[in-house]
């Protein structure tokens, strides 16, 4: 069976920089174990896969480990599939997903997502993970994805985190975030756990440290860098009366072509 693929750079508007996302296209769910041995075999942070349903299509994201409940940078991924090779002439796109619908418009060279806020607690005290990132944050922030708050962007930079160490927390992810020189703030992720030390550019996390940095600098939209080695660049806005995020971005074709199943 050969399935068509596509490597899309999302979070950037130059190839090599963002987060590569791999999309498959699929005419009916394949089996789980065949979905995590693709996600495998691309060994990237993330793999999507689409199946059409109606006007919509249907979403799933597997990293190289397991299936995970919310991708922003694959959702960007697929919707520049659909919108630059499935279905030109559209301009929105919605993704049913375990996280419900997720609406993606086109505006100029700009996808904008629209993603449910994400939540977060006060941390119970976690010596392990202080240790494991090899500098004590300013807060620390529970959820499914945990945030640390550090002084300045270059805390953030210099970080070089024990990757077995996180492992050995049981976090599924951590995002770590400060104010930003030249944008409202800046943030890094890792999630070693799920098979990504470091992710490139995580949407995903964004659903939380937009709210996070909303209620701290009292405004709701921002420009935000994540900076990954690769680096990307989002442009975000807390809805708060709908309890959603936008978060817009830009992505750019690496490849092409089909897979063999």
């Amino acid at each position: 069976m050969k399935l068509p693929l596509w490597q899309v750079d999302a979070f950037s508007g130059r190839r090599f920089g963002g987060n590569p996302a791999a999309i498959v296209l699929l005419e009916a769910w394949l089996s789980d174990e065949t979905l995590l041995a693709i996600a495998g075999e691309n060994n990237l942070s993330e793999t999507a896969y689409l199946v059409r349903d109606g006007s919509s299509y249907q979403i799933r994201w597997f990293t190289p480990k397991e299936e995970v409940p919310l991708c922003g940078h694959a959702t960007l991924a697929s919707a520049w599939v659909v919108f630059h090779r499935l279905e030109p002439t559209r301009a929105r796109v919605v993704f049913r997903s375990q996280s419900g619908e997720l609406p993606v418009d086109r505006r100029g060279d700009r996808l904008v997502l629209d993603f449910p806020v994400g939540t977060l607690e006060p941390a119970p005290e976690s010596p392990a993970l202080v240790a494991a990132l090899g500098q004590a944050p300013r807060e620390l922030h529970s959820g499914w994805q945990w945030l640390a708050l550090y002084d300045s962007e270059d805390e953030v930079r210099a970080l070089r985190p024990d990757m077995a160490g996180l492992v050995a927390t049981g976090i599924h992810g951590i995002m770590v975030t400060a104010k930003g020189k030249d944008c409202d703030f800046v943030s890094r992720f890792f999630a070693p756990a799920a098979g990504v030390p470091e992710d490139p550019v995580t949407g995903s996390a964004h659903t939380r440290l937009v709210p996070f940095w909303a209620e701290r600098l009292g405004k709701t939209t921002f420009f935000a860098r994540q900076v990954s080695a690769r680096g990307g660049e989002l442009w975000c806005e807390l809805r708060g009366a709908e309890n959603r995020v936008h978060i817009a971005g830009q992505a750019v074709l690496y490849l092409e072509g089909h897979i063999e199943v």
